[in-house]
This record gives structure tokens, sequence and C-alpha cells, in this order.
């Protein structure tokens, strides 16, 4: 069962959380980070404004964030970070603090990619 993201409000996460990329050799490993942060689309935040938390918040240069707010906005949502549970916890309430919609998922469940 699906269930759509809550639009609540929550106090701002700390700034500046430091994201690892994924990389090859997580994936040989077969390290992967256990949640992740999944950004969706609404109705109110311009794609500038996204780009601009993704870029403040994540750190991430402008391509990246870009490129994420564009899956938010003709996908519906997009996966921002990965790490653990606590972690992801702070970023999704730093998303909320900005106003944008999000939740946290365990990365093996059904449809995170």
């Amino acid at each position: 069962m699906t269930s759509s993201p809550s639009p609540l409000l929550t106090p701002l996460g700390s700034a500046g959380t430091a994201v690892e990329e994924d990389t090859d050799a997580d994936l040989v490993s077969g390290v992967a980070d256990p949640w992740v942060t999944i950004v969706w689309n609404d109705p109110v935040n311009l794609m500038s404004y996204v780009t601009y938390v993704f870029e403040s918040y994540f750190g991430y240069p402008r391509v990246k964030a870009e490129r994420l707010m564009t899956q938010v906005h003709k996908n519906g949502r997009a996966v921002v970070s990965s790490g653990g549970r606590e972690r992801m916890e702070v970023d999704v309430q730093a998303m909320h603090g900005f106003g944008l919609w999000a939740t946290l998922q365990e990365s093996g469940a059904r449809g995170v990619a």
C-alpha cells in the first residue's frame, strides 16, 4: 500500500548536511544506506525554490540540484539523500521546515530507486 506524503511542517533540521554519493565500491561490497529521504512534488513551491533548497541544505552543486528538482517535477518524487534512519529523519524534518513535502523510507522497500 502506498501512502501519500504528509504536508505537515516541522522544525527546521540542521543545515549543511553532508550527503555521501553512492559509489561503485558501495555496490560491489554490498554496503548500502538503509534509509532514503524522498521529496514529493507539490502544487505550491516553485522549481527554482526547490533547487535552492537542495543546494543550500544538502550542499549539492546546481547541476545535481536541478536534476533532482526535475525528477520531483516530472516523476512526482526524487530520492534526495540516503543514510541511517536518524539522519534521514533530520533531513525530512529539514525539508518540512523549508515547506517541501518529504518522507523517509527503507531503501530496500518496493518502488525506491
